[in-house]
């Protein structure tokens, strides 16, 4: 009999090939350590991390927001992991070790590689440890838990992102069916963000926003699109509050995924 978390990487090319709208599959979740082999400033507030070795033998990533949680040690420096179980899930420890979560940009087995985009802000744990992680340190990550999967089999796709769910849409350009037809566009706090490498595709649109201040003009922006007249598919992710109106909008004219990545003045926010 298959288990719930067996063979996902057939499950969601399956979904992804014949499927509509989004399906949860779950993957065997671990914990890997494995050392920093690069890093590299893809725009002046885009970090990628490319982590590299034998220590991610096995790691699953089939979906374009795959991600997994970076965990952080303790103010005294220990580091608590959670540990797999007999259901290929995690038992955590309590109270749970600092994290925070990031899209898989990248996976190659084959290479064991893995690329991480961390979004650079001011404060935060994260961005202070990535401040100073060098090649060589190890770092330890769990995930991923699974794949909200959606399907490929759609006429049109719009993306509806800020900065943080960039490493998403850009992952998803390079692995979508050829001849995809979509808008992405993309909401970002700095024009220097606009810089972020994005594969080219013919039927691709790609508008870039500014947000000035905390306004953003993203979900206006997508409510005026020019849409063409064959079944869509929506992607919405980033601050929780700027995609918000556009689930309304969206309900009746086409299927979705909504993820609030963060929400402003909240903590490791949980969507």
């Amino acid at each position: 009999m298959i288990g719930e978390r067996d063979d996902p990487a057939g499950r969601v090319a399956a979904h992804h090939a014949t499927g509509t709208g989004v399906t949860r599959i779950g993957y065997p979740i671990g914990v890997r350590r494995a050392p920093v082999a690069r890093r590299e400033l893809v725009t002046p507030r885009m970090l990628r991390l490319t982590l590299a070795g034998p220590g991610l033998d096995g790691f699953h990533s089939y979906q374009c927001d795959d991600h997994v949680k970076i965990l952080f040690p303790d103010p005294d420096g220990t580091l608590r992991v959670p540990v797999p179980n007999d259901r290929q899930m995690l038992d955590w420890p309590k109270p749970s070790p600092t994290s925070r979560k990031y899209t898989v940009r990248r996976y190659d087995a084959a290479a064991r590689e893995l690329d991480l985009d961390i979004v650079l802000h001011e404060g935060g744990v994260a961005t202070g440890w990535a401040a100073t992680v060098a090649a060589g340190d190890e770092v330890t990550i769990a995930g991923p838990p699974g794949a909200k999967a959606f399907a490929q089999t759609y006429g049109h796709y719009v993306f509806a992102v800020d900065t943080t769910a960039l490493p998403a849409a850009a992952r998803w350009l390079e692995e979508s069916p050829a001849g995809v037809s979509a808008h992405l566009v993309i909401d970002t706090d700095d024009v220097a963000e606009q810089g972020y490498p994005l594969a080219g595709r013919d039927g691709v649109e790609v508008i870039w926003l500014l947000r000035e201040g905390a306004r953003s003009s993203l979900a206006d922006t997508v409510r005026g699109l020019r849409l063409p007249d064959v079944p869509t598919f929506l992607f919405a992710a980033g601050e929780a509050g700027d995609i918000k109106p556009l689930r309304a909008w969206s309900a009746d004219r086409m299927d979705s995924l909504f993820t609030g990545y963060w929400k402003r003045g909240v903590v490791d926010l949980d969507d």
